[in-house]
């Protein structure tokens, strides 16, 4: 069987004193580096620590900054057959909800960070766990060189669970999606091939390593196809989104990417005299994988950024999550973004009609490309489990060997959600991904969660697209910083907004004028009343870890009057 961890041996073995990664440390323009063979190393001796204090099959929850010791606690866990639990350390001021829910689901037996951290984080924990049960192990500390150690090879199979990768949780509670040995390598397989990668190319990434792009992406794709990784904080590229394209620049990178709003922030933040210094011909892929991709900012980049040799045909809109391990949809790395226009009449009632050109009521899509090896994607009606042909709106549901084998402790979830059938056929199972979209030439177009859409008289809302309409309504509103859903008022749905607030504008907001553009915004494009606007406070909206809006807290926050207000 090919895994990872024979993958990493071969490269050791062959290539020893190759770079596997960089990370660029903070502010101080430092780089720290690990080779193949150093990674192997010091990975058996955490993997040997681990073996010693913990039996195979057991769950290590790592909370690590981002950075090369993560990777190689990451890569220790594996060596050692122990599951591998990502997740984030807590911060100062930093709720602490979710990571209390994935401890309380996972049951860790060891907690894995750095010795820096762990007096920060046992306090903070401790109360949540049984201590008696539980251990704590910096992994940066007492592993000597010097020292013996006895590993020993695992026994696992292509079925054996490698890690849990908790869901962002934007529709409820995170879930523990369990990944297999065989999903790692059928979808490093699936990333190569869709995006042409080499022992040549060269990735940079700034996603957090706790997250399925992050991972997947961003640490294991490297080490499978062996090219140099770049890794930066996800702190530092929100701190200064110039520092990501300065990596693409000085490293020569091929492939990177990230959400849509990663590029927004280039657009927006990255000067004109910054700009001069950048050259992005490198740039092969520049994946956008995250909802909503939105056409507007692709073309803001484009337009913004071909001074410094960026071509339109890098961009890589594509489709993916953690119960596929990560990727499910791509398109051809030499070709176009595929942009539609669809009326949004038709929209509403599930049907794809395309908008002429000189339409004012339209919807813009962007293609997610289409399949490959042997993943299969369907349209579905998600009540009837009867599959839709082209050009209309279902659930998209996928099967191939990137499919996880369900959720961690949830038996009844698990069935529901990875074991879906069409009517009328027993013949495979299939993921139901919670996300509506549809076919088009073979394209594949996103437009929302089924969970998340918003029904008014009838009528199909996607809560992205009023947003949008809202955040565009005026400068004192912040991008991908809004939610858009309906309150119950006399048996009637009404449109609620919730939208941040830059910070510039706090001293100088003029309320009434900006709920007077929000209102007319979504009269105009959506030809909805708005029944309640509540303005707050920056940075105070609900979000998951990978950054989407939580509308169903949000909501929550609204009704039991918890947000951060600014104007109502």
């Amino acid at each position: 069987m090919i895994d990872l961890l024979s993958i990493l041996d071969q490269r050791a073995s062959q290539t020893p004193e190759k770079l596997a990664y960089i990370f660029l440390k903070d502010r101080e323009n430092q780089e720290q580096t690990i080779t193949y063979q150093q990674l192997s190393q010091i990975s058996k001796r955490i993997a040997a620590r681990l073996q010693s204090l913990i039996p195979s099959g057991a769950r290590a929850l790592l909370l690590y900054p981002q950075g090369l010791e993560f990777i190689t606690a990451f890569f220790g866990c594996l060596s050692a057959g122990i599951i591998a639990v990502p997740a984030y350390p807590p911060k100062r001021n930093q709720k602490m909800s979710r990571l209390i829910t994935i401890i309380e689901d996972c049951q860790p037996q060891i907690i894995l960070t750095t010795s820096s951290l762990l007096a920060n984080i046992q306090p903070k924990i401790k109360d949540f766990l049984d201590l008696s049960l539980t251990q704590f192990l910096a992994t940066d500390n007492n592993l000597n060189d010097d020292e013996d150690f006895e590993f020993y090879l695992p026994d696992i199979s292509g079925n054996t669970l490698a890690f849990l990768q908790y869901t962002s949780g934007s529709t409820g509670s995170p879930k523990g999606v369990m990944i297999s040995h065989n999903n790692i390598v059928h979808n490093s397989v699936y990333i190569q091939k869709a995006f042409q990668l080499t022992e040549k190319s060269v990735s940079v990434t700034w996603l957090p390593s706790f997250h399925d792009m992050g991972l997947i992406d961003g640490i294991i794709q490297p080490l499978y196809t062996g090219f140099l990784g770049i890794v930066m904080s996800p702190e530092s590229f929100l701190k200064n989104p110039m520092l990501w394209l300065q990596a693409m620049t000085k490293y020569r990178a091929t492939h990177s990417g990230g959400p849509n709003l990663g590029y927004e922030l280039c657009v927006r933040r990255i000067t004109a005299e910054q700009q001069k210094s950048l050259d992005l011909s490198s740039w092969v892929s520049a994946y956008n994988g995250a909802e909503p991709i939105r056409r507007k900012t692709l073309e803001n980049f484009i337009d913004k950024f071909q001074s410094s040799g960026f071509k339109s045909q890098y961009f890589y809109p594509c489709y993916g999550m953690a119960e596929a391990t990560l990727m499910i949809s791509g398109g051809n790395v030499e070709d176009e973004p595929v942009y539609l226009n669809v009326q949004s009449e038709s929209l509403t009632n599930n049907q794809i009609v395309e908008a002429e050109k000189d339409s004012k009521n339209y919807q813009e899509l962007v293609g997610c490309g289409h399949t490959w090896l042997d993943t299969e994607i369907k349209i579905v009606d998600p009540e009837s489990c009867l599959e839709y042909g082209d050009n209309r709106v279902g659930e998209i549901w996928v099967s191939g060997c990137s499919v996880a084998q369900g959720y961690w402790q949830q038996a009844e979830k698990s069935i529901e959600t990875f074991q879906a059938k069409l009517a009328y056929t027993n013949e495979r199972n299939f993921l139901r991904t919670g996300d509506r979209g549809f076919m088009r030439k073979g394209e594949l177009f996103i437009t929302g969660r089924i969970k998340d859409v918003i029904i008014i008289w009838g009528r199909n809302h996607y809560p992205q697209d009023i947003e949008y309409s809202v955040q565009q309504s005026h400068q004192a509103l912040r991008l991908d910083c809004g939610a858009a859903f309906t309150i119950e008022i006399d048996n009637q749905e009404k449109l609620v907004i919730v939208q941040e607030v830059e910070r510039t504008y706090l001293g100088k907001l003029n309320v009434n004028e900006v709920f007077s553009a929000i209102r007319e915004a979504v009269a105009l494009d959506h030809a909805l009343q708005v029944y309640a606007i509540a303005l707050i406070k920056p940075a105070s909206i609900p979000k998951t870890s990978s950054g989407k809006i939580q509308r169903h807290t949000c909501r929550h926050a609204f009704l039991t009057e918890t947000l951060a207000i600014v104007g109502q």
